[in-house]
């Protein structure tokens, strides 16, 4: 034996997908075959060249007693504590030189040693497999000195024949893995570039006659009720399903009576498929999926997806999950109400497959292909339109298709993201359809649909997917008949997205509109000690692209964001809306499959935010589509002639395996009658003495008209106008966005540096009147702002009106008051709640009593940023005031100013000050999702016209 001392790296740049592997095969997670996992800690050694040390590492008797140690699965730049390198986030910029094939010499490269023993146990007969289900980018794999090959495809398993290598002790099991290679100008998918072997690594016995590879074909016809199974396999066996009484032979077809699978109904039956040497567990979903009127049916009918595209990742292990991660992900997923994934953009940890079978979720699988920063030189060299390349997108292509097959939930296969368009891309979708043509094929690079069966986009603004809904796009003729999908849209990056009942309503509104998928699952931020969360450029990156790798509906630990909350409420499957006067509900079931039988109705009265009855509501289980009139009782009698209003909600009515029973599904809420406004006769009068004014229970500084206290509680900085807020993600946009993007504008203008020009002091016979002009420097527009100041001798009522002077051509971020309090805590406040929500983002802020503290009303935005703010607000308590509006304002407390927030670039960055800073608003400007896509429709803008607007202010008892 052998060992070269000046290695050959040529495989590094070469362009085929490598050398030795098996061919892909159907992948399952277990069967009656033995398995020895190889996780765990490995010896690991770091160069930073890919020939830098030769290969006698991978000889038996090695000494690696000096190595560190990394755990498999795992990145290493996500290991050792900088010691063995830093995480690298780009968009799409290459974050190397653009010469493909070749890569930097400087190319980390990380030498993994596994020395492992058989069980006592393990068969002495048949053979092992080897198997790898994920390496980024490139390795060369040796076991006891003998080279098994080198393969590419970072998210796609390979597998080795070791059986002839085996021995029952001291296996030497030696993996070489470089961070870059000819793959990474396939992989280049918006994400950090994490070296490593990041998923699992296995060793499979396989016996005598032990199955190899094998298709599952379960197709459902929706007008006999029917199911045809026909399991085709590379081994001669047998396929039982006992629940369903067969037992045919591989490759026999059978046809019976059945539930079909859907993601809402995920019926599965439990099978075998039996071979000479094994038995592997079949979990069987019948259903099928075809292209018929235009449109995507599921067993006949066609379907709405209300998707999320999902990378995989963990603060700390980055994109090295276990199955109870994956497992949260999913329970998430539907308990918000989803029912659908793209897998963006790679096939992902194949448990996860079998978890979207198990639990109910529809699939776009992607391939690991993304070439999207050959777009900075005009797609040229682009490897999807160069035949070279072909062979290693044909074989991406394959062990995508051939390792997930057999879910159920699986309905498109995706032949990857933002590569363009090329002769490679047709070669695949060619070999897809011809593999599996009961599958559809998506890619949203191909608008022309030559490849594709479904025309798909990414961040279309409203008015041009009611376009497409209406058939008025235009387009080849072929696409003119396809459905029409959003793979991505709504950006989730920072406060937002907003707008997204406004597409739903759009998707509901025309057959032709499919759904979506939400940009994205979760922000990638990688867990910081000093930071809380880092993002690109916290590692020193010569290039990177900064939070927009923090985009998704959860925060990195895996807590909800507002956008998730009001995600759910949007789509939720059971539109409940009311006739609240006349004491109606009108309930309807949009759902594309289940009637509302696993649902149970409750209704509750409110006054003033508080429930005082509540009960039973019996709606009838409606079919997917069906509406229904129902009748609440009688209102309760309530003296104290308050606000009144019905809420209604629909709950699961019994455990199911995703959630409890009670789990709010859906809601709606609806008015009895008007809300009573505050009434205030302004007789008491202003007294001056001394340097003060003494309004009720007020006091003022006679020379500027600041309010200094109201009863016993200090106000630390009165209330001013404020139309500044810290720019979210949203407000600022994408540098590449055609559209307006007010939030450079706004800062352009200077409305974060406003001046407050005092103009006169007037306290008259009822009213104190504080008048001024607020303005940016440097420019002649302005707000003529007048404070009127009443009393009745207990409260305080502060009437604000706003005039604009000159030429304002930009909406505004906010328009209301903000003070300063000493002291405050202790929230509770009645309107929206209990989150967050702005103007179009609002539907799930429910109407009600809540209660908080000011630290929890803050959002924890990964980068920090305007958020916080509660809608529909009534009356708030705080710091010993109570603060009633007229009309209903909006409300934000943080112990921060607002040029803090701005300020911040991580959550560390933000420190508790001595004052607690408030603001109500009579108007905020809508988010929008501009980081990348459309910002806030117009009927959410915040125009610069007059307003008035007021508050009364008195003391808690």
């Amino acid at each position: 034996m052998s060992f070269r001392t000046t290695p050959s790296v040529d495989y590094v740049e070469d362009v085929s997908p490598g050398s030795g592997a098996l061919p892909p095969r159907a992948w399952y997670a277990s069967s009656d075959a033995r398995s020895l996992s190889l996780n765990g800690s490995w010896r690991f050694r770091l160069s930073a060249t890919a020939g830098a040390e030769d290969d006698s590492f991978a000889e038996e008797g090695y000494d690696a007693g000096n190595w560190a140690e990394v755990a498999v699965p795992g990145h290493w730049v996500l290991q050792g504590d900088g010691a063995f390198g830093s995480p690298i986030y780009t968009n799409h910029l290459y974050p190397f030189p653009v010469d493909p094939p070749y890569v930097p010499t400087e190319n980390p490269t990380g030498d993994h040693l596994r020395v492992f023993d058989l069980p006592s146990d393990w068969p002495s007969d048949g053979g092992a497999v080897l198997r790898f289900d994920g390496v980024e980018s490139c390795a060369r794999v040796w076991l006891n000195g003998t080279e098994l090959g080198e393969f590419k495809g970072s998210r796609l398993a390979h597998e080795f024949t070791v059986g002839e290598l085996l021995k029952p002790g001291s296996n030497v099991l030696a993996v070489r893995v470089h961070q870059w290679s000819a793959g990474s100008y396939l992989e280049d998918q918006d994400q950090w570039w994490l070296p490593g072997i990041f998923r699992d690594v296995t060793l499979l016995h396989r016996p005598a006659g032990s199955v190899s590879d094998f298709f599952v074909h379960a197709s459902y016809d929706h007008t006999t009720g029917e199911g045809t199974l026909r399991v085709d396999s590379d081994v001669h066996g047998r396929v039982l399903v006992p629940a369903l009484d067969i037992d045919v032979a591989t490759g026999e077809p059978v046809t019976v009576a059945v539930e079909p699978w859907t993601a809402e109904t995920p019926k599965l039956y439990d099978g075998v498929l039996a071979t000479d040497g094994e038995r592997v567990p079949l979990r069987i979903g019948f259903r099928t999926v075809v292209l018929e009127d235009g449109l995507v049916k599921v067993n006949g009918t066609a379907v709405l997806f209300k998707g999320v595209n999902r990378h995989e990742w963990h603060p700390e292990r980055g994109r090295a999950l276990d199955l109870e991660t994956m497992r949260e992900d999913v329970l998430l997923m539907k308990r918000h109400n989803l029912n659908a994934v793209r897998t963006s953009h790679y096939p992902p940890h194949p448990a996860f497959l079998d978890l979207c079978d198990e639990y109910g979720l529809w699939v776009i699988d992607e391939c690991d292909l993304e070439t999207h920063g050959f777009t900075e030189q005009d797609w040229r060299d682009n490897p999807v339109d160069d035949d070279r390349w072909t062979p290693a997108l044909l074989d991406r292509a394959a062990r995508m298709v051939e390792r997930d097959k057999n879910h159920p939930s699986i309905v498109f296969w995706s032949l990857g993201n933002e590569a363009g368009t090329g002769r490679g891309l047709t070669a695949m979708a060619e070999w897809i359809h011809g593999r599996d043509p009961e599958r559809l094929v998506h890619y949203e690079g191909d608008w022309n649909c030559r490849d594709t069966d479904v025309y798909s986009r990414m961040y279309a603004f409203h008015d041009e997917v009611e376009k497409i809904g209406q058939q008025l796009d235009g387009g080849t003729h072929k696409r003119r008949e396809l459905p029409f999908i959003q793979c991505e849209y709504a950006h989730a990056m920072g406060n937002g997205p907003g707008g997204l009942a406004d597409y739903q309503e759009l998707f509901e509104k025309y057959d032709r509109l499919q759904g979506g998928f939400i940009w994205e699952w979760i922000d990638h931020g990688v867990k910081h000690a000093e930071l809380g969360y880092a993002y690109g450029g916290d590692f020193g990156e010569e290039l990177h692209d900064g939070n927009f790798v923090c985009d998704g509906l959860v925060f990195p630990d895996r807590t909800p964001s507002p956008g998730l909350i009001e995600y759910k409420k949007v789509i939720e499957p059971v539109r409940i809306e009311g006739d609240g006067a006349n004491g109606i509900v009108h309930v309807t079931n949009k759902q594309d499959f289940a009637d509302l039988s696993a649902l149970a109705f409750e209704w509750s009265c409110q006054v003033d935010g508080e429930t005082v009855e509540s009960g039973s509501l019996a709606v009838p289980a409606l079919a997917p589509g069906e509406s229904a009139e129902v009748k609440l009782p009688e209102p309760p009698a309530d003296g104290r002639g308050g606000e009144r209003q019905w809420t209604v909600r629909a709950l699961l009515a019994d455990d199911t395996s995703w959630a409890a029973k009670g789990h709010v599904v859906a809601w709606g809420q609806f008015a009895v009658g008007a809300r009573p406004l505050p009434s205030f006769p302004a007789n008491d009068r202003p007294v001056v003495e001394e340097g003060r004014i003494t309004l009720g229970p007020a006091g003022f500084d006679a020379r500027t008209g600041a309010l200094l206290s109201i009863g016993g509680v200090e106000v630390g900085a009165t209330p001013r106008l404020d139309v500044w807020r810290a720019p979210t993600d949203n407000d600022d946009g994408a540098e590449w966005q055609t559209d307006t993007r007010y939030g450079m504008l706004w800062r352009t203008l200077g409305l974060h540096r406003m001046r407050h020009r005092l103009v006169s002091v007037e306290a008259g016979d009822d009213a104190l009147t504080v008048r001024t002009r607020v303005a940016p420097a440097a420019r002649e527009v302005g707000l003529d702002t007048v404070y009127r100041w009443t009393s009745d001798g207990e409260r305080l009522r502060l009437s604000v009106s706003v005039t604009p002077e000159g030429d304002w051509t930009v909406p505004l971020p906010r328009l209301g008051v903000r003070f300063g309090l000493p002291e405050a805590d202790r929230v509770e406040w009645f309107g929206g709640g209990p989150g967050e929500a702005y103007p179009d983002s609002r539907t799930a802020s429910m109407v009600g009593r809540w209660q908080s503290t000011v630290d929890r009303l803050q959002t924890p935005y990964v980068r920090p940023q305007e958020n916080g703010a509660r809608a529909d607000v009534r009356w708030v308590e705080l710091g010993g005031l109570r603060i009633e509006g007229d009309p209903e304002f909006w409300f934000t407390a943080r112990r921060w100013t607002t040029e803090q927030l701005d300020a911040a670039r991580h959550r560390t960055d933000l420190a508790a000050g001595d004052t607690v800073w408030v603001n109500l608003d009579h108007g905020l400007h809508g988010v929008g999702s501009q980081s990348c896509g459309p910002g806030p429709l117009p009927q959410y803008f915040l125009k610069a016209e007059p307003a008035e607007f007021s508050f009364v202010f008195s003391t808690t008892s």
